[in-house]
């Protein structure tokens, strides 16, 4: 068996064709604002990608250079614009704990990476809109989101079950605020048991509702051996890469981390292969545009 390798470029592709279509239909041009701190070379890249997806799709996009002390009032003033209905921030702009204080300046109606703690409490505690009408759809964030999309594609969803992941066991590596950490309750408030991997140990998030988590004993060799879904973004190079006699045969494998985290022999064992996430995460950051722009007038 060879794993199909599924391409996340040709997916992004076709969310930009029905986006395009929309963003053309709107009455006023989508304005996103991305503010970027340091000569961070991911950062830098991720900018770059989201001004071409922008330039792809229709969107206006201006990227603001600032120095890391600037950062705030440049999300401030972007906040009290109303021509702008999106804010992007490329992290890290400061690396440390501060981080956490930029992500809540911005105004979560123009939050696109669904970041601010407005979001997160939506997240963790399953509310899927966030007004009582049920007109305003939640901001996720955009990689998990995009891993999720994925995992669609890849097959790995049942539109039949009551929640489309209903007993698949999912294991990632990644506890990151960011990804790994909302990657895993989107991923159990979908239905899947899942084994949380990080520094501080394995925690088991639990399908159940209100979802539960705690922590557990399990290792990397019983989790990966059980493991249905894969998913991993470690980002270090020291990281022990997951070869095939780990995983199960026919395990759906994911890495969104800049870092091989999979032995290149998995192919030989997993059913489906997703290498990168990248396309899809700006595609998803844009798909957040034009969300909270419906949201502001709905």
């Amino acid at each position: 068996m060879s794993a199909r390798v599924v391409d996340p470029g040709q997916l992004a592709a076709e969310f930009r064709h029905t986006l395009r279509r929309e963003i053309a239909a709107l009455p006023e041009p989508l304005r996103l604002v991305g503010v970027i701190a340091g000569p961070h070379g991911a950062a830098r890249t991720y900018a770059e990608y989201t001004r071409k997806g922008c330039e792809d799709i229709g969107v206006q996009f201006a990227l603001q250079n600032v120095e890391r002390l600037e950062a705030e009032a440049a999300i401030r003033k972007a906040n009290a614009d109303a021509n702008v209905h999106g804010i992007l921030v490329y992290y890290p702009v400061f690396g440390t704990e501060q981080d956490r204080y930029v992500r809540d300046l911005v105004d979560p109606t123009k939050d696109v990476e669904g970041l601010h703690s407005f979001w997160s409490r939506c997240l963790y505690e399953n509310r899927r809109f966030y007004d009582a009408a049920g007109t305003k759809k939640a901001i996720l964030p955009c990689t998990p989101l995009a891993i999720l999309k994925l995992l669609e594609a890849a097959g790995v969803f049942d539109p039949t079950a009551a929640r489309p992941l209903e007993g698949r066991r999912v294991v990632v590596f990644n506890r990151s605020e960011v990804v790994g950490r909302p990657l895993a309750s989107m991923l159990s408030n979908d239905g899947a048991e899942v084994i949380s991997f990080d520094v501080d140990g394995p925690q088991f998030f639990s399908p159940s509702r209100p979802p539960i988590v705690k922590e557990t004993s399990i290792d990397r060799a019983a989790a990966l051996a059980n493991a249905d879904v894969i998913v991993t973004g470690v980002p270090s190079r020291s990281f022990e890469r997951i070869t095939a006699r780990e995983i199960a045969k026919g395990a759906v494998c994911v890495n969104f981390s800049t870092f091989a985290n999979f032995d290149g022999d998995i192919t030989e064992k997993a059913s489906v292969f997703i290498p990168r996430v990248g396309p899809m995460t700006v595609t998803m950051a844009l798909r957040n545009t034009l969300r909270l722009y419906h949201n502001t007038r709905a």
